[in-house]
């Protein structure tokens, strides 16, 4: 039996190899999905992605399936049940992060007919594979999501800077930063 070569940070949890294994560099058009994704980097910025994924059920129920419609619409009396759900991060700012994010995603949406055109644009639609032979090359920012998160900021779009970016454009599979001797570089 051939051992099933991963990325060496996925190898710690169940949970870990599960999102590596089926999500992470793996190219997302969907708009829901990729709201999701940008909420969760959001949130992840200070802690690790294990804490994260445990939470990301909590997350789902919290902010209604990140539905951006719904989350938009948050009022003081949702933040402050979000601020009490121990279930969850219960950071204030990201909290109301979320819900400015979700506002202008809508923008996004409405001007070019989906965030997922929007976004996946910087690339023409063809993800980026990058040829990293070890986890220390890859890197955390790049010119990319330098743009990118430039671009954000200008639409209003709040706590992202460039390295919660990166994180998230290989979470939506447009930068694909699976080492090359890994059996998930090239899976659709």
């Amino acid at each position: 039996m051939t051992e099933m070569k991963r990325c060496p940070w996925s190898d710690s949890d169940e949970l870990l190899k599960k999102y590596h294994d089926e999500e992470w560099g793996i190219p997302t058009f969907d708009d829901n999905k990729i709201f999701e994704m940008l909420v969760l980097e959001m949130f992840q910025s200070g802690l690790s992605w294990l804490t994260i994924l445990k939470k990301r059920e909590a997350f789902r129920e919290a902010f209604d399936n990140f539905n951006p419609e719904i989350v938009s619409k948050y009022d003081e009396n949702k933040i402050n049940e979000l601020l009490e759900n121990e279930a969850i991060i219960r950071n204030e700012m990201k909290i109301k992060s979320a819900i400015n994010n979700a506002k202008k995603y809508i923008e996004v949406q409405d001007k070019y007919g989906s965030f997922s055109k929007y976004i996946w644009s910087y690339v023409f639609d063809t993800p980026i594979i990058n040829p990293w032979s070890s986890p220390e090359e890859v890197p955390s920012k790049n010119p990319l999501s330098d743009k990118i998160c430039e671009d954000m900021k200008k639409m209003g779009f709040t706590f992202i800077g460039s390295t919660i970016i990166y994180s998230f454009l290989q979470s939506i599979g447009m930068i694909n930063d699976h080492i090359l001797s890994c059996n998930f570089k090239y899976k659709d």
